[in-house]
């Protein structure tokens, strides 16, 4: 069913396919018969909880941060079976994001490319939503830095939304590793790292409830800048790692040379990045050893994918392209599919 839903939905641009597409989930779920009917087709099969970070998460499978810009349609992922959602990237201030267009689909390699730029409606705008959040789904805050703010202030950006996001989510994720800000993933680094992690700490332990701090890294990385990064990881004192955002990498694509020069900059995500975000998830379980939990994200389209990040390393999963190829059931068809022995 959802392959002619598809059909039609990709004869539209991806970013008002996207806008249709979550409109016409949140109406089917709102009228009675259709909710039955809905509730019934993704009907999660196999759910499992799953503990990570101090947290009880419903079952393995996520949303990664990216497609609920602005936490908006939190019931809805309750709905179609999601064990957690993690809202932003958000930033101090609404900002627009880059030019459109700036999202394409590479269907050729079940892929997209996005070059959104954090847009978002700002941190005030989403604690009014949280305050608001269902019962029942485990939200995380990704957080980042306003386009506009230089990089020798980008720190106060991460703790304004980190203080005010904290009491309205279950964990926070700190992200330094999108392609699309420039100048973001020049932050990876332990000049900038360390300090950060160490005021968000602070801040923190001056809470009454102690919430888990991950950290997101690109997966762009040689052998050797990607050692250099798990040891300033060591020194964060972070909860997780999810592993990775999207890459700047082209290699290997069936779509032409053409087309992806036409469509130009932005993070790769789906198919094509599952080897690349895989290695580097194996590389990270090696490092870290059980010391450090990771998150896997990358290519996860089906139970086959979802089982293989498992052996990787990683103790939980999140999707993003594999949703839009493959449609509402997809929790649904990874918990059923899933091989938890490994």
């Amino acid at each position: 069913m959802y392959q002619i839903v598809r059909f039609i939905l990709f004869l539209m641009s991806p970013e008002r396919a996207h806008e249709v597409a979550l409109s016409l989930m949140e109406a089917a779920f709102r009228i009675p018969i259709l909710n039955s009917l809905m509730r019934s087709y993704v009907k999660p099969v196999g759910n499992k909880p799953v503990e990570f970070a101090g947290i009880t998460f419903p079952n393995i499978v996520g949303l990664a941060a990216g497609f609920d810009k602005d936490a908006k349609h939190l019931n809805l992922w309750k709905d179609l079976g999601f064990g957690h959602v993690e809202v932003g990237t958000v930033t101090p201030v609404g900002q627009p994001g880059n030019p459109k267009p700036r999202l394409f689909r590479l269907v050729q390699d079940q892929a997209i490319i996005n070059r959104m730029g954090f847009n978002n409606q700002g941190i005030d705008s989403m604690v009014e939503r949280l305050k608001k959040r269902p019962q029942g789904i485990i939200v995380g805050g990704n957080i980042g830095k306003n386009k506009e703010t230089p990089n020798e202030f980008a720190e106060d950006d991460y703790i304004i939304c980190f203080e005010k996001i904290y009491d309205h989510v279950d964990y926070i994720t700190v992200n330094v590793s999108s392609p699309n800000t420039p100048g973001l993933r020049d932050l990876q680094t332990e000049t900038f790292l360390v300090p950060l992690f160490e005021k968000l700490n602070t801040i923190r332990s001056q809470r009454s409830a102690f919430k888990p701090i991950f950290i997101k890294i690109a997966p762009d990385f040689q052998l050797s800048g990607l050692k250099k990064l798990v040891a300033v990881i060591k020194k964060l004192n972070v909860q997780g790692v999810i592993a990775t955002n999207t890459t700047i990498s082209r290699d290997g694509l069936n779509t032409n040379s053409d087309e992806l020069e036409k469509i130009g900059a932005g993070g790769l995500s789906g198919l094509p990045l599952f080897e690349a975000s895989n290695a580097i998830l194996a590389s990270l379980s090696i490092e870290l050893g059980s010391k450090i939990p990771l998150i896997g994200v990358g290519g996860i389209f089906n139970g086959e994918d979802a089982t293989e990040k498992l052996m990787r390393g990683a103790s939980l999963l999140q999707v993003y392209t594999g949703f839009i190829y493959q449609g509402p059931r997809i929790v649904r068809n990874i918990l059923r599919d899933i091989q938890y022995e490994n």
